[in-house]
């Protein structure tokens, strides 16, 4: 290959570099490049020896062997066999072959069948190798920048290409592939700013879920390790417009803004405890305005009695069932069937007139999921449950 533009299925189509400065000149320019290919490392006498080495196993003079693999490369580039093209690529460079042009033009094919093969970080090594070999080399500052591109390094790419387009300015590949730095830049810096707006969403709405819970004299504690995929969250169906999910990332007409923490409904995870048969039902998504007598209902019907597993003597029917809540501080509530769950957690709140956390109680929000136990009434269960709760032997959680 030559470091002209390759025509039909030839290694990727660099263009043609268009000689129009001088030698000095290109030297000086050379200078903007971007770091990496400047900062080339220095070969060891360790290496030099292996050199010498492997030198002894290519007969002939160098260019000779080393212009035979390139061409076998070549012809596995063709047939897009990518990885066979490299090692005749890797066996032409082994070669040392001694002409600049030729060792060029390997590089430039070996950057081509890394960048086939998605080997980004080795293609820019082999542009920066090609550079190194010819500072002028336009298809060598096309490839790095391709490969800068596919790494989303911007900034590198738009140095790479902006010098590649100084030295040939009429250059189509060259433009349309500043087009394409040009729009991924966009695209990224779009991404970035939604990102951005979405953590702002994200944390806004933390906020007013925390001022929320302090409304409702909730007492928030949280497991080390402990993670669920269902969490408190606000009830879309009230969220106010202004409030909406559907208000764009970017280039909304609206500024998004946080629920009203007080006024909007919150859902909650809810576990129903049944300490009597040691199980529970968890309900994810819990309705704070909801009765508890209304699921109560739902669960267990009177025309149902008996057919719970757990329950044989079908005593869990929802009228004839107690219903208890606890706080922070080991109070017990009776919850009244027709309350509802943020009525119950009003009436549990209690607050102290300095405002002092120390005395501040409320029902316990552990883990993100509020906790009920739920008894047949009168029952000696419940009974003895209460008296060891406040002995301090039963955990506040489920």
């Amino acid at each position: 290959m030559s470091n002209k533009a390759p025509q039909g299925a030839q290694p990727d189509p660099g263009p043609a570099p268009k000689q129009t400065k001088s030698v000095d000149e290109q030297l000086a320019s050379f200078d903007h490049v971007p770091l990496f290919m400047r900062d080339l490392p220095k070969e060891s006498d360790d290496n030099l020896m292996i050199d010498a080495l492997q030198a002894l196993a290519f007969e002939g003079h160098p260019d000779d062997a080393a212009e035979s693999f390139k061409k076998q490369g070549n012809e596995y580039f063709t047939a897009k066999r990518y990885s066979e093209a490299l090692g005749f690529y890797r066996q032409a460079l082994d070669a040392k072959p001694g002409s600049k042009t030729l060792l060029e033009t390997i590089y430039l094919n070996s950057a081509a069948c890394n960048l086939a093969l998605r080997n980004y970080g080795r293609a820019l090594y082999d542009s920066r190798d090609a550079i190194a070999t010819n500072p002028s080399s336009i298809k060598a500052l096309y490839r790095a920048t391709k490969a800068f591109l596919a790494l989303d390094r911007i900034k590198d790419a738009q140095d790479a290409v902006k010098l590649a387009l100084e030295r040939d300015p009429e250059n189509a590949e060259l433009a349309k592939l500043e087009k394409d730095v040009i729009e991924r830049s966009t695209l990224l810096e779009q991404r970035e700013t939604e990102a951005k707006e979405r953590a702002r969403r994200k944390h806004l709405d933390e906020e007013a879920l925390r001022v929320g819970f302090l409304a409702r004299g909730l007492w928030v504690e949280n497991t080390p390790g402990a993670d669920s995929p269902n969490v408190p969250h606000f009830d879309p169906d009230y969220i106010s417009p202004n409030a909406s999910s559907s208000i764009p990332l970017l280039g909304g007409k609206e500024v998004w803004r946080a629920p009203d923490p007080i006024r909007t409904p919150i859902i909650f995870p809810l576990v129903l405890a049944y300490p009597q048969h040691n199980t529970s039902d968890f309900i994810p998504e819990y309705q704070e305005d909801t009765p508890i007598g209304m699921h109560l209902n739902i669960m267990f019907p009177p025309e149902s009695r008996g057919s719970l597993a757990w329950d044989p003597k079908g005593e869990y029917v929802a009228k004839d069932l107690s219903v208890i809540a606890t706080t922070h501080k080991r109070r017990l509530l009776r919850v009244g069937h027709k309350l509802s769950l943020r009525e119950a957690m009003d009436q549990a709140a209690k607050d102290t007139p300095s405002g002092n956390s120390e005395h501040r109680d409320g029902m316990l929000l552990l883990n993100g999921t509020v906790t009920l136990f739920v008894f047949p009434k009168g029952h000696e269960t419940e009974r003895r449950w209460v008296q060891e709760f406040k002995q301090g032997h039963v955990a506040l959680g489920p």
